[in-house]
């Protein structure tokens, strides 16, 4: 591949689009705009034309969304980065489907970074459009309000789970390791903290620096040696000092609910 990738912007608005257009065109030197388009129907009019390999694309459309090219950017195996204006919510629901996205407006550090990964998934040809389930679970997630899977690389593509399978989550390094209801292990090249982010509040707590625990998964805590709860797996797990007091907080909030 040459050193240069081919990308289309398409979006509504078109502040959105002209200042996508010269953000990228002063700071990612790599990326060449072959085309710009209003709408979902004009970008695959642009794509039957001249197939690329990167589409910026925005999510909330009238008409047809952002979704409804996936199947086409999957035809012509391009990848997409997700443009997006939707609120914090969202950005989680987007962060748990490991999907490539920029929140308006975008800054230009987010840009760069997002770019960078772009290309080296481009080049090493990696199958970005196998998990269309990770696409449909995104939708949902939207449309429910709510958060009920996430999406684990495995290294050949990914791992779609059920939020309420996961027992808890262990740092091991710049690793995290999912334990789930079956015993069953899932190890993947992120950090903890990315996942305290993720999940829900509501159902997840962090209670030390190397653990998340989901509290469904709860059966007792104590302080007999320092406080440390015991997990429906029987498995033990200590609560930091410093995670108490906002342990017993969300211990309260949950079982008001």
């Amino acid at each position: 591949m040459s050193n240069t990738i081919n990308a289309i912007i398409v979006d509504d608005e078109e502040f959105a689009r002209s200042s996508l257009f010269f953000l990228l065109q002063d700071n990612c030197k790599v990326v060449h705009i072959t085309g710009i388009a209003k709408s979902v129907a004009e970008a695959k009019l642009l794509l039957q034309k001249h197939p690329v390999d990167l589409i910026f694309l925005d999510i909330a459309m009238p008409g047809e969304n952002g979704f409804e090219l996936i199947s086409t950017a999957e035809q012509y195996s391009a990848h997409v980065v997700f443009t997006t204006a939707y609120d914090q919510y969202a950005v989680k629901a987007i962060k748990a489907n490991a999907l490539d996205y920029l929140l308006k407006p975008i800054d230009i550090d987010e840009l760069k970074e997002t770019v960078d990964k772009a290309v080296k998934h481009i080049v090493s040809k990696k199958p970005e459009f196998s998990e269309n389930d990770r696409l449909l679970n995104l939708k949902n997630d939207l449309d429910h309000k709510t958060v009920r899977k996430i999406s684990l690389p495995n290294g050949q593509g990914y791992t779609l789970v059920d939020l309420n399978h996961i027992v808890h989550v262990e740092a091991d390094s710049n690793y995290s390791i999912f334990h789930l209801h079956d015993n069953e292990k899932i190890t993947v090249s992120k950090v903890l903290k990315e996942y305290e982010e993720i999940l829900p509040e509501r159902q997840f707590v962090r209670v030390h620096k190397s653990s998340i625990v989901n509290l469904n998964y709860l059966q007792e805590y104590n302080s007999r040696n320092g406080l440390e709860l015991t997990l429906k797996n029987g498995q033990r797990i200590a609560v930091s000092r410093r995670r108490a007091s906002d342990f017993l907080e969300r211990i309260r909030n949950y079982t008001q609910q």
